[in-house]
């Protein structure tokens, strides 16, 4: 099942090519019709970026197709195991040739180990069936297959102290948590760092902070809370964001002095967990 959402891209790519030479029109000129680029529409065909549905429905108007690709946005491509306002996010992190991430109190969901991501969607559904937690779960650890692609974006997080020594779904599970984000750092799958509580009034955020860059478009910021998330692509507020990364970076540890606080907090939760 892993390789449905991506097969069905293909389908939805072969099907607007189809039409699209049907119809006689380059990807150039289906792209001025629809407000994108043709560049853009090419990314649809060869089923490297996700359909959207705005531009599905310009695409079937365009095309006279009757809502086909607004149908098929709707009902098999719109994954819903992500949150509306997360769902851009996740196709963005597979273009993205680097993410920054800053984390105020919870692992990011890249780095998360099904233990963790389980005990972090229980506390926030604590109704939902097990069916449901499973979803979530495996689409979190789906997600972080890109920092194990041979194209994988650089990742650089930050992560408050808080985010060490919270511990989500008890010790033992914790331990095993901050043991995983250690390997991935040794490994230099992902460059990480923290911010002690040593360090004081910092540039924090009200909630976590995520920079996307890519080879052939414009950076984003986005910002999420609890409940609801932001893209941002005004240049001038993504620049703002960028000092704000760039102040909470010269706030944080060296990575070896991270790498030694999060493999220290990991024995404190292992020690814990063998006392009780």
């Amino acid at each position: 099942m892993a390789n449905a959402p991506q097969a069905i891209w293909e389908f939805f790519g072969t099907e607007l090519k189809r039409r699209r030479e049907d119809a006689a029109l380059t990807q150039v000129q289906l792209g001025e019709l629809v407000f994108v680029s043709g560049g853009y529409i090419g990314q649809f065909e060869q089923a490297i970026r996700k359909p959207q549905l705005d531009v599905a429905q310009r695409i079937d108007q365009t095309l006279r197709s009757d809502g086909f690709f607004e149908r098929l946005c709707r009902k098999l491509i719109n994954d819903r195991r992500y949150a509306d306002y997360f769902a851009e996010v996740v196709e963005l992190e597979r273009l993205a040739t680097r993410i920054c991430e800053f984390a105020p109190s919870a692992v990011p969901g890249l780095l998360q180990t099904p233990e963790y991501a389980r005990a972090v969607i229980l506390a926030a559904n604590p109704f939902v069936t097990d069916e449901y937690v499973e979803d979530i779960v495996t689409a979190r650890v789906e997600r972080a297959h890109i920092l194990k692609d041979v194209t994988r974006p650089e990742y650089w997080v930050i992560l408050h102290e808080n985010v060490l020594r919270i511990p989500v779904g008890g010790p033992a599970a914790m331990a095993r948590q901050l043991d995983h984000i250690a390997e991935l750092m040794r490994e230099r799958s992902v460059w990480a760092t923290v911010t002690p509580y040593t360090a004081g009034a910092h540039a924090s955020i009200n909630g976590s902070l995520k920079l996307m860059d890519f080879e052939d478009a414009p950076p984003i910021a986005y910002t999420e809370t609890s409940f609801s998330g932001t893209l941002m692509d005004d240049p001038a507020v993504v620049k703002r964001a960028e000092r704000a990364y760039d102040l909470l970076r010269v706030a944080a540890l060296s990575p070896e002095a991270s790498l030694a606080l999060i493999e220290s907090a990991a024995e404190d939760f292992r020690r814990c967990a063998t006392s009780t």
